[in-house]
């Protein structure tokens, strides 16, 4: 596993984790698209287990973002990470609760439209909104930092983008809304243990899980389950921003209407990856 988040002070470059895919392994009712990237719950509302392909590093955030609902099934999208190793698990679980978490050394989150922050002691006031991108681009977990425009949800292109993008960013849609984009991740402890954080466009909703252990690997977990019939893995970029991406961050920073990109003079290709990432 890749060596732990280096202590806060200047900042340097740590080396970029692999890119997130999909485990090929699955429950029953899933298909994974053939870059890895996407899974699609094709039946019934259970059986939607997925894990990512590879351990996570630390601080490594398994993001995804919610593309498709199915109407007509109470529940949401369930998250979490399992010290288990999805290629030893036959079959697979039909659900991540309590049917995962019953064989042990797994914590799953479930997300509601409400209620999804843990409490922690001392919590006697309900959580302020989150800064805007602009106010504060980076999400601070324990010694980590991490670049939030792609922990948030974007709209489609459209006439009103510029004012659902806002309502993502500030959280005020439900997560389980079309678009919106939740995360895993872990943090060491000095104590050799880690926590588990769950990520909601760009916000840490806290440590939902504690005393998981570093010394062995720990994976992903998605369970797509009733009414989020399909997720897509959004990649994040850990150092340096490449240049297409400060690119990017300036032309949607100065663009109110996402609609007017197509009328610069730029590439199509970077046209199109300022509209949809």
């Amino acid at each position: 596993m890749a060596a732990a988040p280096e202590p806060p002070g200047p900042c340097r470059r740590r080396p970029e984790p692999p890119p997130t895919r999909f485990h090929e392994v699955h429950g029953v009712n899933i298909r994974v698209d053939p870059s890895g990237t996407r899974a699609t719950r094709v039946e019934s509302f259970a059986n939607g287990l997925c894990f990512s392909r590879e351990p996570l590093a630390p601080g490594q955030v398994f993001l995804v973002e919610i593309e498709e609902k199915e109407l007509g099934w109470c529940g949401h999208l369930r998250l979490g990470l399992t010290a288990l190793d999805p290629g030893s698990l036959a079959p697979v679980p039909e659900y991540s609760l309590p049917d995962l978490v019953s064989l042990g050394r797994s914590w799953v989150f479930a997300i509601t439209r409400h209620h999804n922050r843990v409490a922690t002691e001392g919590d006697d006031e309900p959580p302020s909104r989150p800064p805007g991108l602009l106010d504060e681009p980076y999400l601070h977990i324990e010694q980590l930092r991490i670049p939030r425009d792609r922990l948030v949800g974007r709209s489609r292109p459209g006439r009103y983008s510029h004012l659902l993008d806002q309502l993502y960013e500030l959280n005020v849609l439900p997560p389980t809304a079309r678009r919106s984009r939740l995360g895993v991740l872990f943090c060491p402890l000095p104590d050799g243990t880690a926590d588990m954080h769950i990520l909601i466009n760009g916000e840490d909703m806290g440590p939902s899980a504690r005393g998981l252990p570093t010394t062995q690997p720990l994976y992903a977990v998605v369970d797509v389950f009733a009414s989020t019939k399909s997720v897509r893995l959004v990649q994040l970029e850990y150092g340096l921003p490449s240049l297409q991406t400060l690119c990017r961050l300036v032309i949607q920073r100065n663009v109110i209407h996402r609609l007017a990109i197509d009328g610069l003079h730029l590439p199509t290709g970077l046209k199109d990856f300022c509209k949809y990432e």
